[in-house]
């Protein structure tokens, strides 16, 4: 029993939502549990039920259970995401709730621009960080708005520099461009080999440079994260299927000076627009198309109004999980712990899942009726290394960009 434990204890990933329902045999629990994923305080008011009792005041006793089976958990991170997910699954969770614990006394806002769904990167990392604080911390109340619901990103970041808006958000790290220019590094083009590359670059010095430029611009980073999946480039109408047939055409890209380069070096007429406004730019032809990740086109639906996707794998985007530093500043010591233990589990789910929801958004883009189209880039690969080394000095970020080809 105390081995049990002990792994409970070091893993921290004991959470209301996954562990109450598989430990609890009442009923009303099981109820209350079942839709705390849209939202209802996590085990609150359950004084009836011991086993939510012993939820509510931390979560590492609850790998005892009363009545219940005892949950092994797997050491590896890519089977523990897998029981994850299938708890997720089980408790009938459909989206990522938008509010918290209303007995909370600090309300912390969690924005994205994505879709507040676990189909994509961001909407996981939300919910995962959401469910953990609201279950842990009586004084913290943690809310997620998805889908620009407090601005596009660049108004947030603007307001959380000055402690207003926005508590926290969550998404890829070119948005910080404008805030964090040597930031700019991690989106240069065909930099990244693999998902282990971007880890191993990020969890060292590169990781520690970047954390303390973020907090001179007034971000605490509790995260580097990983997109879920290279980015593509994905059309309306016409298919791509060489490196050719991208010449001229309107290509939406994030509102940053590094994709703007990299999209218009491939030959595409570079767009930069709010992800907002890419649904209805599509759907009225001012755009030919787009350039993102799997997950983010089949979880906001843009399949309804585009047709193709040509694998460039041009741009790989970390994401980052970033605080308010004048908020941050005013938490009390615990309170910051409990927001840097979410971030940890956050980000370790984040990580492992990365490869396997890459494969599957494209098999869920394929069976809505998309074609999946290889394209050769080794030109384009062979080009960017030039504007890789322009980009970053130009970025005053050259010492940067040699650490993360030293983490190849």
């Amino acid at each position: 029993m105390d081995g049990r434990r002990k792994i409970c204890r070091e893993r921290k990933i004991a959470t209301a939502v996954f562990t109450s329902y598989i430990l609890c045999k009442n009923v009303r629990c099981r109820r209350r549990v079942a839709t705390a994923g849209s939202g209802e305080p996590l085990g609150r008011d359950t004084s009836s039920c011991l086993q939510m009792q012993k939820i509510n005041r931390g979560l590492p006793r609850a790998c005892r259970g009363r009545g219940g089976t005892i949950m092994t958990i797997a050491l590896n991170a890519r089977r523990f995401a897998g029981a994850w997910l299938m708890g997720c699954a089980t408790l009938g969770v459909a989206g990522v709730g938008l509010t918290g614990a209303a007995s909370a006394e600090t309300t912390i806002k969690m924005a994205m621009s994505s879709v507040a769904d676990l189909e994509n990167d961001n909407g996981m990392t939300a919910w995962v960080m959401q469910n953990y604080v609201n279950s842990h911390s009586d004084d913290l109340n943690f809310e997620v708005y998805g889908s620009s619901a407090l601005g596009g990103d660049q108004d947030v970041l603007q307001a959380m520099q000055l402690g207003s808006g926005a508590t926290m958000h969550v998404g890829g790290t070119a948005v910080y461009n404008s805030f964090v220019p040597a930031g700019g590094v991690l989106d240069l083009p065909f930099l990244w080999q693999d998902f282990d590359h971007v880890g191993r670059a990020l969890d060292g010095d590169l990781g520690g440079k970047l954390d303390a430029k973020f907090e001179q611009s007034g971000f605490k980073v509790l995260g580097w994260g990983y997109s879920w999946g290279y980015r593509n480039v994905v059309t309306s109408g016409k298919a791509i299927e060489n490196p050719e047939d991208l010449k001229g055409l309107k290509i939406r890209t994030i509102q940053s000076p590094v994709y703007v380069a990299a999209l218009n070096a491939m030959g595409a007429n570079a767009t930069p627009m709010a992800f907002g406004e890419v649904y209805t730019a599509l759907q009225t032809g001012v755009l030919d198309g787009f350039e993102h990740a799997a997950s983010m086109v089949y979880s906001s639906k843009l399949y309804e109004v585009s047709d193709h996707v040509a694998l460039t794998r041009h741009l790989f985007g970390p994401t980052v999980i970033t605080y308010s530093l004048p908020l941050w500043n005013k938490l009390s010591e615990k309170d910051q712990q409990v927001l840097e233990d979410a971030a940890a589990l956050a980000i370790e789910i984040n990580r492992a899942l990365a490869p396997i929801r890459e494969q599957k958004a494209l098999a869920q883009l394929e069976e809505v009726g998309m074609t999946i189209t290889q394209v050769d880039t080794t030109q384009f690969s062979q080009d960017a290394v030039p504007l890789q080394d322009e980009l970053a000095d130009e970025l005053g970020a050259a010492d940067l960009l040699q650490l993360i080809r030293d983490a190849q």
